[in-house]
């Protein structure tokens, strides 16, 4: 079976709720990474890029940060090429969840055109995108054993600082209302950062 079908196979005939929504996408990237064979941090953009049925390309300028679309035979993800390298790596996971997603995001999370909606649609693939990059044991084995800095950390596995913040704020590894290694994170405080927030 191909790896985007093995991925979809995760998916339910049935709606989610927000909760459920987000917990499978954590599984997602955990068999995402499991099928491409990647074991340690940095995970490498290739298990995305790489597949037979993606082609990805940097643009500048562009209005946003990455952009999917079908062009047969392929996906083709667009990625803004003004932006970072680690930023250009979480925009690509987030539009692969996009691409696991099409045509059967209406039935798994409702059809709606509000902008609440399409935020937590984009929520979603942020968090599926923090999954694949810095799955949850993988960070957690790091902080335990002694690498805590915030910007330590995101070097470690390829992401921005804000990034890998917002990662150890859903992981519960820092206090949300603490600073980390200086940066102002009073955005991140009023910011949801697990599933489970997200889902109340």
């Amino acid at each position: 079976m191909k790896p985007l079908d093995q991925l979809r196979q995760l998916l339910p005939t049935r709606r989610l709720t927000r909760t459920e929504a987000f917990i499978l996408a954590e599984k997602q990237a955990t068999r995402l990474l499991k099928l491409r064979g990647v074991t340690e941090a940095p995970v490498p953009s290739t298990a995305i890029s790489r597949l037979s049925f993606m082609k990805v390309a940097v643009r500048a300028p562009m209005a946003s940060s990455g952009a999917t679309q079908w062009i047969k035979p392929r996906w083709v993800v667009l990625l803004n090429g003004m932006e970072p390298v680690v930023r250009q790596r979480f925009s690509l996971a987030h539009e692969f969840k996009h691409i696991l997603d099409h045509q059967r995001a209406g039935r798994l999370y409702g059809r709606s055109t509000s902008p609440s909606h399409h935020r937590d649609v984009e929520q979603l693939c942020d968090f599926f995108a923090a999954c694949v990059l810095m799955p949850r044991p993988w960070v957690k084995a790091a902080y335990v054993s002694g690498v805590q800095d915030v910007v330590a950390l995101a070097e470690l596995f390829e992401v921005s600082p804000q990034a890998m913040q917002v990662r150890l704020l859903q992981l519960g590894l820092i206090d949300p209302y603490a600073r980390c290694s200086g940066m102002d994170n009073a955005y991140l405080r009023s910011a949801p950062v697990s599933p489970f927030e997200l889902a109340a």
